[in-house]
Order: structure tokens, then C-alpha cells, then sequence
């Protein structure tokens, strides 16, 4: 059986008594040995994890993706400007992770964050039932900590000069039009440009508590990363695991030459055809 041929089902997730997101659960034809949540990135959308899921549903893990409010399938930024990047973080995570316990209740469960899924992973949002969990190209996303400063550049024009100026003209953050994936909320935009410029990221926004929650996290661990990624390298990463003092924390960076690669950035271990040779140790890792 090809991984391909794992079809997924779709289900919409209450987040509030008015919000919802819409996921989607790939159920293995065999045994189900586990439940697996994926978490997504900003500006990515759900369908953007499918191979990963087929592939580890595959293994016998039933596996979940979604959109977080205002994006992809889960409803229009321009109509959703509310929504915050901290509403995902808080609400969206552990409200898809409380719904996965509930329907699945006798299965073990994991979870994969990308970069900001893993944000709220590591500030123990939807962590309630798991027996661990992976973040991937999660970091320390202030702008001082961008290397090469051609990127820091580039990045403050987008998160803190056109993405807050076109977010307050248009009511959403056009990121497609900018190159950089699906578009999302106007607020969500405001919340990560307010992050960026903070020494520390979100752990300097008192608000958040987010040295206090990381502290709170008692399960393993496993955060890996690629040495070519401009925006989460190995010492941001390093800046935002260390405040998981409570678990054990194990650190893999890929090389796109390990992988086969001539580049694997910021998405690159998710993706088909690239990050692949990754997915097995993933999956073996929780399976372990």
C-alpha cells in the first residue's frame, strides 16, 4: 500500500462557542497504535503536512492536521481579524489536543509543532495527554537573533514595516502576495511584529508567562532543526528550549548534504522529496 493512497477524513474542531478550526484525521487501515496532532506553522496550510501524515499513519498513527482561525480552511483572515497569533497558541492547540483525548481516550498521543505549533507546545498548551512531543524549526524568533543580516533586513521590512502597515490598510496580512504562504489575520500580524522586536520574543511579553508555562513542561522532548535555516538556526532553537527545565530535551540539526538536499530552510523537513529521511526518526522516536 502506498502512504499515498491513505485518504483523510474531514472534521470540524470546536475552539469557542462561536469558532471552530477545520482538521483533518488520517486513519491507518491497520491497527491504530497512537494518535499524532500535527500543529502548523504560520502562513502554512494544513495540506502542506499531508504527506507527513499518510506517512505516519502508515505506521499506525492516526494523525491530525488543521488550520488555525482566520486561515486555510479555517476561515478568511479578512473576516476573522480578531484572531491573534496568542488565541492560536492558547486556544487553538489545546482545543484541537482536548478533542483528539476525547475521541480517542485508550490510545497514546504525540504531537509535532512547526515553528509556531511548537511555540505552544513548549508553553505546554495541548500537552494535557501526551506522552511527548516534537518541535520542528521552532526558535527564539527575535529579529536580533537572525543571522545574515541581509535576512534581518529583509525580515524587519516585512514583520515591521509592510506587514503592520498593509494589516491596518487591508484588515489582513496579504502574505501570499508577499511570497510568504497563506494569508492570515490582521491581529495575528501585530501580535508576531510586537514578538520580533522584543529582546526575548514572547518570553519578555508579561502577558504571555511563557517562562513560567515552558517550565511546566514534564514530558520528552525532541527538537530538530536545519543548519541552513536562516530564521530558526541551532542557536535560536537553543534559546528557546532552554527554558524547558523540566524535561529532558533531545537536539537534532540536519544538513541539507545528510538529507540529500540542496536546501532544506524553514519548511524543508516537512516536506515530500526532502525532509523525508527525518520523518522515519520522528516517528521512531515516539514510537520508542
Amino acid at each position: 500500500m502506498l502512504t499515498q493512497d491513505i485518504a483523510g477524513e474531514s472534521v470540524r474542531i470546536l475552539v469557542t462557542t462561536r469558532d471552530s478550526v477545520q482538521a483533518t484525521v488520517f486513519r491507518p487501515y491497520a491497527e491504530i497504535t497512537g494518535v499524532l496532532i500535527i500543529h502548523p506553522a504560520t502562513a502554512t496550510p494544513q495540506g502542506f503536512y499531508r504527506a507527513f501524515a499518510q506517512s505516519a499513519a502508515s505506521r499506525g498513527l492516526l494523525t491530525i492536521t488543521y488550520d488555525y482561525r482566520g486561515t486555510g480552511l479555517s476561515g478568511s483572515p479578512k473576516d476573522q481579524p480578531e484572531i491573534k497569533m496568542r488565541d492560536w497558541i492558547q486556544q487553538d492547540i489545546p482545543a484541537v489536543g482536548k478533542w483528539a483525548s476525547e475521541r480517542y481516550p485508550n490510545l497514546p498521543h504525540y504531537a509535532i509543532g512547526h515553528s509556531v505549533g511548537g511555540h505552544g507546545l513548549i508553553m505546554n498548551y495541548g500537552t494535557d495527554n501526551l506522552k511527548a512531543f516534537t518541535i520542528i524549526s521552532s526558535h527564539m524568533a527575535a529579529l536580533r537573533t537572525v543571522e545574515p543580516m541581509t535576512e534581518r533586513i529583509k525580515l524587519i521590512m516585512i514583520l515591521n514595516v509592510l506587514g503592520p502597515v498593509m494589516s491596518r490598510v487591508l484588515g489582513y496580512m496579504p502574505e501570499r502576495k508577499l511570497g510568504l504562504g497563506e494569508d492570515i489575520t490582521r491581529s495575528a500580524m501585530l501580535d508576531w511584529s510586537s514578538w520580533t522586536l522584543r529582546k526575548n520574543y514572547f518570553f519578555d511579553d508579561p502577558s504571555m508567562r511563557a517562562s513560567q508555562r515552558a517550565a511546566q513542561v514534564k514530558i520528552p522532548v525532541l527538537a530538530i532543526g536545519a543548519s541552513d535555516d536562516l530564521w530558526a538556526a541551532p542557536k535560536p532553537m537553543d534559546l528557546l528550549t532552554k527554558h524547558i527545565t523540566g524535561a529532558p530535551v533531545e537536539r537534532r540539526t540536519y544538513t541539507p548534504g545528510e538529507l540529500g538536499a540542496k536546501k532544506v530552510g524553514h519548511h524543508g523537513l516537512m516536506k515530500r522529496g526532502v525532509g523525508e529521511p527525518v520523518w522515519e526518526d520522528i516517528l521512531d522516536w515516539f514510537t520508542r
